[in-house]
């Protein structure tokens, strides 16, 4: 490491989690929706009796203090790029033959989405299964990372500044995964840094525009009407984050119960799971998430990653470096194969798990452990 990066310990003062507590204590809820039944009961958003179970157990039963205790053994840091700090987790292998990978969060995740995983990817309990010097960035306005004050922080931006972070670690050479927001990243740096990016994992794999779906099989044309449905009629978020930040900002950072709805609603519309995110999620993990928005005030910040690069991933853009694709089951975006190979030209390995969503890391670590080894495992293989 160079003297550019510091460590960093996670400590949230007593007067926030209590300050939390009594607005959670003072929360002046809605009416229920007026829909009935599973899953008709989520058509409406979250439901209140759910919400309500939730925020009882935020208030009473909750611990972020364990959060922070696993943050800081995991390994936490920071440093500068650009003018703007960013916070990493960094789990080193003790293996000597580790690889170095670079695992991006999206919306509405964090860093929390990876900390079930991390140890498993490092020092796996197999010697014959591949091991990983493991960092997962905070993205910028995201968690304990900066927040821009000018725009231009887009997913270009990110990605260069990922590779001058790698590169201040020792990793001048590094395999990249993602989904979400990071799998468009890393899409970008297997594109634009194959000097340094060895190969890419990722579960994100739009295909440029304009493609047909002649030639489609029945299965993958079911995908592009799902996906072209999902944004024409489930993405209300992403247009009211791509085009007014601020004012869905002011009720992300002002109301925890605010906060707390906004997300919930994603994680349990894009997992795969039939009335409850709570089936493959704890509710822990989720609140480690929310509070982590919550505690660095941060509902703004984050959403103003679709202000800045909504739709703006390059058309023209080709991913020459070995590539392992996965297309969960539940996901909000899945392309065709055919589509996907027109952008990543060496997909080494196309995976289609039985089960899983949006959040596998969460959802299935388990599989989505095995997956990511065995995915760059074949793409560490090829000869570049």
């Amino acid at each position: 490491m160079t003297t550019d990066v510091h460590v960093f310990e996670a400590h949230a003062p007593d007067a926030d989690l209590d300050d939390l507590r009594a607005r959670l204590a003072a929360a002046r809820l809605p009416e229920p929706e007026t829909v009935r039944g599973t899953p008709q009961r989520w058509d409406q958003g979250v439901p209140l009796a759910d919400l309500a179970d939730l925020v009882e157990y935020w208030r009473t039963g909750y611990d972020w203090r364990s959060f922070e205790e696993r943050l800081d053994r995991i390994g936490q840091f920071r440093t500068t790029v650009d003018d703007l700090g960013i916070h990493f987790l960094h789990r080193r292998s003790a293996r000597a033959d580790a690889t170095p990978l670079l695992m991006t969060h999206g919306w509405p995740g964090s860093v929390a989405e990876f900390v079930d995983v991390l140890d498993d990817l490092a020092d796996p309990a197999d010697v014959d299964a591949p091991a990983f010097h493991v960092v997962a960035p905070s993205l910028p306005g995201f968690g304990y990372s900066d927040k821009p004050a000018t725009t231009g922080w887009g997913t270009e931006k990110i990605a260069a500044a990922w590779v001058e972070l790698m590169g201040r670690l020792g990793y001048h050479g590094f395999a990249a995964h993602g989904g979400d927001w990071g799998g468009n990243i890393t899409t970008v740096l297997g594109g634009r840094f194959p000097e340094h990016v060895l190969g890419i994992h990722t579960t994100f794999a739009e295909g440029p525009p304009g493609l047909t779906t002649d030639g489609l099989t029945a299965t993958e044309r079911r995908w592009t009407e799902e996906t072209h449905h999902f944004w024409r009629h489930r993405a209300a978020y992403a247009k009211q984050q791509a085009t007014r930040p601020q004012t869905i900002g002011y009720a992300l950072v002002d109301s925890p119960i605010g906060l707390l709805a906004w997300i919930l609603d994603k994680f349990a519309e894009w997992s795969d799971t039939e009335d409850s995110p709570f089936e493959t999620i704890s509710r822990d993990r989720v609140l480690d998430d929310v509070t982590l928005y919550w505690l660095t005030r941060s509902g703004a910040s984050a959403a103003r990653i679709y202000y800045e690069s909504h739709n703006s991933l390059d058309p023209g853009l080709r991913v020459d470096v070995p590539s392992a694709i996965t297309m969960y089951p539940r996901d909000i975006e899945k392309y065709p194969r055919p589509w996907a190979q027109e952008r990543y030209r060496r997909i080494i390995r196309w995976t289609e798990p039985e089960a899983g969503g949006h959040f596998p890391s969460l959802e299935v670590p388990g599989y989505f452990v095995n997956d990511l080894r065995e995915g760059l495992a074949a793409v560490l293989a090829t000869p570049r």
